[in-house]
C-alpha cells in the first residue's frame, strides 16, 4: 500500500510542517519521487525558514527512506497517503487533511459509513448507559463508530461497538504505536485485531497536549456526522462537533440535567441547532438519505464557522492585512485578563482555516 515512501520519510522528519509539503507540491514535485535540491532552494520563496529546508536536505537520504519504510513493516504499520486511492474520499473535504494516515488493523474501514462518537472523560452513570446504548444501537444500522480511545465516553463507545459485533476505529492523538491512556491497553490490542487505529503522527509521538485539537478534525472528517454525549461547556468533544460543524456533516447532542457539568456542552450544542438525540433513531432517521462517500464542500466563510468566545477574541486581534507576533497576542490577551493556553487557540484557528502562521512565530488573518 506504501507506494510513496519519499513522502513517508518527509512526514516523519520533525519540524516539517504540513504546509512546507504543501509548498513543495504547489513546486511541481511529485510524491512518489525524489526532492530535489532546486525545489529545495525554491522553498525560501514561500518564506519556509533555511533550517527546516537544510534539515529535509540532510534527513531525507535514501537510506532513511529505506529504513523508515522497513521500520513501519517490521512494526506491521500500514500508511496511506492523500495519493493512494484508498485514502478515505470524506478526509479529503477538511482542512489541511493528513498527508499520511499510519494504520493498525483494517484499513478498509477508513472508507465506511461512520458517525464519530465522543464526550467527556469523566462521564457519569447516564452517560456511560447512553453511550453503550447508543453505540450499540447504531451498530445494528451498520455504522461504524469513530472516536478517539479516551477514557470514559470515548473508550465505551469503542467497547460497545465491539461487544456489538461491530466495526469502530480508534483515532490517537499519538503515534499509533502509543498506548493513551495506558489503561487502555486491552481496548486498544481488541480495536486493533477487529478495528482500526490510525493516526497522521509518525510512530513514537507521545501525547503532548497540542496534538489533541488537531487530531479531533480527523474524528470528525473521517464521519458523516458526530455526535457528543456528555461534554463539559468548554471540551475537546466540542472541538470536534465545531469541526463537524464546519466541514458541513451533521451534529446530534444527547440532552441531560441542566444541574450536570457533563451536561452543560450538549444542552449548549443543542441550544445553537444540533439535533436532539432521544433514541438511535433520531440519528438513524437523519442520515438514512445520505449518499455515503460524498459529502458537501468544507464550509470556509466565517459566517458559517463557530468559533467560542476565546477563538473570537484571538481571532479579532489578528488583521488580514499585517501580521502579529505571538508575544504581541499575549500582551493584549493578558491585558483583558485572559490567561488561556494561546498556543492551542491557535492551532484551532488554523485548523479552521481562519488564520495563517508566518516565518518568526507571527499570525495574519485569511
Amino acid at each position: 500500500m506504501n507506494r510513496y515512501p519519499v513522502l513517508v520519510a518527509l512526514n516523519q522528519i520533525s519540524s516539517v510542517r504540513w504546509l512546507t509539503i504543501k509548498y513543495l507540491i504547489e513546486l511541481g514535485w511529485e510524491p512518489q519521487e525524489p526532492v530535489s535540491d532546486k525545489l529545495l532552494d525554491q522553498l525560501l520563496l514561500y518564506g519556509v525558514k533555511s533550517t527546516e529546508i537544510q534539515k529535509i536536505r540532510q534527513e531525507l537520504t535514501t537510506s532513511f527512506i529505506a529504513e523508515v519504510d522497513r521500520d513501519l513493516k517490521k512494526r506491521q504499520i500500514q500508511t496511506i497517503t492523500f495519493f493512494n486511492e484508498e485514502y478515505p474520499v470524506l478526509l479529503k473535504e477538511i482542512a489541511q487533511p493528513p498527508w499520511v494516515l499510519y494504520i493498525r488493523g483494517d484499513a478498509s474501514l477508513l472508507s465506511a459509513k461512520s458517525l464519530a462518537v465522543v464526550g467527556t472523560r469523566r462521564p457519569t452513570p447516564y452517560g456511560l448507559r447512553v453511550a453503550r446504548e447508543l453505540a450499540a444501537g447504531l451498530v445494528e444500522f451498520d455504522w461504524t463508530i469513530i472516536s478517539g480511545m479516551a477514557s470514559g465516553i470515548d473508550g465505551e463507545a469503542h467497547r460497545s461497538a465491539l461487544e456489538a459485533k461491530g466495526q469502530t476505529i480508534a483515532v490517537l492523538g499519538t503515534g499509533v504505536d502509543v498506548i493513551y491512556p495506558k489503561h487502555h491497553r486491552c481496548l486498544y490490542e481488541k480495536i486493533v485485531r477487529e478495528g482500526a487505529v490510525i493516526s497522521e503522527m509518525p510512530p513514537g509521538t507521545q501525547p503532548f497536549p497540542w496534538v489533541f485539537p488537531q487530531r479531533n478534525r480527523i474524528i470528525s472528517g473521517l464521519s458523516h456526522g458526530t455526535l457528543v454525549i456528555e461534554a463539559a461547556e468548554r471540551s475537546g468533544s466540542l472541538i470536534t462537533a465545531d469541526f463537524s460543524m464546519e466541514q458541513g456533516r451533521e451534529v446530534f447532542a444527547v440532552p441531560g440535567p441542566m444541574t450536570s457539568r457533563q451536561s452543560q456542552g450538549t444542552l449548549k450544542l443543542i441550544q445553537d441547532g444540533a439535533k436532539c438525540v432521544r433514541c438511535v433513531a433520531d440519528i438513524v432517521e437523519e442520515l438514512e438519505g445520505l449518499h455515503f462517500g460524498q459529502i458537501p464542500a468544507s464550509m470556509n466563510k466565517l459566517d458559517k464557522i463557530n468559533l467560542n468566545n476565546i477563538e473570537e477574541q484571538v481571532y479579532q486581534l489578528i488583521a488580514p492585512d499585517e501580521p502579529i507576533h505571538i508575544d504581541a497576542l499575549i500582551e493584549q490577551l493578558n491585558r483583558k485578563g485572559i490567561c488561556e493556553e494561546i498556543h492551542q487557540v491557535l492551532i484551532v484557528l488554523e485548523l479552521k482555516n481562519m488564520i495563517a502562521q508566518l516565518p518568526g512565530a507571527r499570525y495574519i488573518r485569511k
